[in-house]
């Protein structure tokens, strides 16, 4: 009954999640736009030629870096007064674009009977853990003898805990106590990592041409593309002034613009 709940819980939180991403697809931003900016500006500079190979290994350490600031800006602005105007708001903004990628999953018990788990894969940050609709306190493992000991600590149904260590293998695993919980279906809710971006292209008579069906785009907000037009072309060795990025910028989506009207 439990675990058939958890399921219920999981199922709705993945359509309200589907639903928001669907919402948002729209505003991620293009690979290809991005390709082609990074292309016009190394040829503005005359830098010479950017590979498919080299963009997509650079693209991909410039989403990471941007994702991973997120978690510092937030650290960072939290230590700030807030700002009651909803756009102003920098956590509220940072929080927003990390949405995206927050998830819900029902654990699978590595061991029933030892109530230990894998932590999802892909898993960047993990946020909660949750046993029949009560969140689950995490403690340090060199914690845990004293508080199993403690009669007013000690774990119970009501007030379960957990701990994460790194198993013999290296794997991240997570045990939750009390031992022998009823119907121990234990529900996660974390933020994974971005997926991989990929410029798939095929080559024709020497040129690399763009393949959509072979394509995966940012997983960031489309107010990340001059961030990681400029960190891309950084990696590669060239460095701009905003002006010039915006130049090209406003000359690559008047000729999309014409592209699209012909």
């Amino acid at each position: 009954m439990f675990l058939a709940k958890a399921v219920v819980i999981v199922i709705k939180e993945k359509k309200r999640l589907t639903k928001r991403f669907l919402i948002k697809i729209n505003s991620m931003v293009n690979i290809d736009t991005v390709y082609q900016r990074v292309l016009a500006l190394a040829n503005k500079e005359q830098r010479g030629y950017i590979t498919p190979q080299e963009f997509n290994l650079f693209a991909n350490q410039a989403q990471m870096e941007t994702f991973e600031q997120y978690f510092y800006d937030i650290n960072q602005f939290g230590r700030l007064p807030g700002n009651d105007t909803e756009y102003s708001d920098m956590i509220d903004i940072l929080e927003e674009k990390i949405a995206l990628f927050k998830k819900q999953k029902v654990l699978t018990a590595i061991n029933p009977t030892a109530q230990m788990y894998n932590i999802p894969g892909g898993c960047y940050r993990l946020g909660s853990l949750s046993y029949q609709g009560r969140e689950i306190t995490e403690v340090d493992p060199k914690e845990l003898l004293y508080i199993s000991a403690s009669p007013l600590a000690k774990p119970t149904a009501k007030r379960p805990i957990f701990t994460r260590y790194e198993n013999a293998g290296g794997i991240d695993m997570i045990e939750v106590f009390p031992k022998n919980l009823p119907n121990a279906t234990i529900v996660a809710t974390y933020v994974k990592n971005p997926v991989d971006v990929y410029w798939g292209y095929n080559v024709i008579g020497g040129n690399a041409l763009h393949d959509q069906t072979n394509t995966q785009h940012f997983q960031l907000h489309r107010s990340e593309e001059h961030a990681l037009v400029v960190k891309i072309l950084g990696y590669a060795g060239i460095t701009l002034n905003k002006v010039g990025l915006m130049q090209v910028g406003q000359q690559l989506d008047a000729q999309k613009e014409q592209q699209e009207k012909q």
